[in-house]
């Protein structure tokens, strides 16, 4: 795929990601969804950067910060953290395990088969000595690591914010 059209998919997905934003991220939730949009960006900072310092995933093409560092900004600090803003603030608190589960699931499987789909079809990613499956993993521990620093800032009780911003 040519740069033009990489290029063009990753200014799409921050259009689609912002309007998504947008459209179900509550006004009552934002703040809820701003700390878990910027502690998932610490993860992904610190993590992203040691994959990618030690060739284990390539970012061929990239949109923004080319000479600042190897990872793409979109994928590590935008497009992660704005799902993980979306899987805290709609997290089933109440429900049964197995709701929680496939939250976990459902959140973890739409990023990595996104993440299938920029492999094989652009130049946007490259895995060098990675799979899908320890995306799968790691994405999952992201997400429970920032359930329970959201749970924790928060305190929930009876699935309402004892602290209030």
């Amino acid at each position: 795929m040519s740069y033009k059209k990489d290029k063009a998919i990753e200014a799409s997905a921050w259009i689609v990601m912002s309007l998504i934003l947008y459209k179900f991220v509550p006004r009552n939730k934002f703040r809820e969804a701003q700390l878990a949009f910027l502690f998932k960006q610490v993860i992904t900072w610190i993590f992203g950067l040691i994959v990618v310092e030690n060739g284990i995933i390539k970012y061929p093409h990239r949109l923004f910060f080319k000479k600042a560092n190897k990872a793409s900004f979109t994928f590590e600090f935008f497009i992660l953290p704005a799902f993980c803003s979306l899987f805290n603030i709609y997290y089933p608190e109440q429900k049964h395990q197995i709701y929680k589960v496939l939250h976990y699931a459902f959140y973890t499987s739409i990023i990595v088969i996104l993440e299938i789909y920029a492999i094989k079809s652009t130049n946007l990613i490259k895995y060098k000595k990675w799979t899908w499956y320890w995306s799968y993993i790691t994405i999952m521990i992201s997400y429970y690591i920032s359930r329970l620093y959201y749970r924790w800032f928060f305190r929930y009780n009876n699935s309402q914010p004892i602290m209030k911003i």
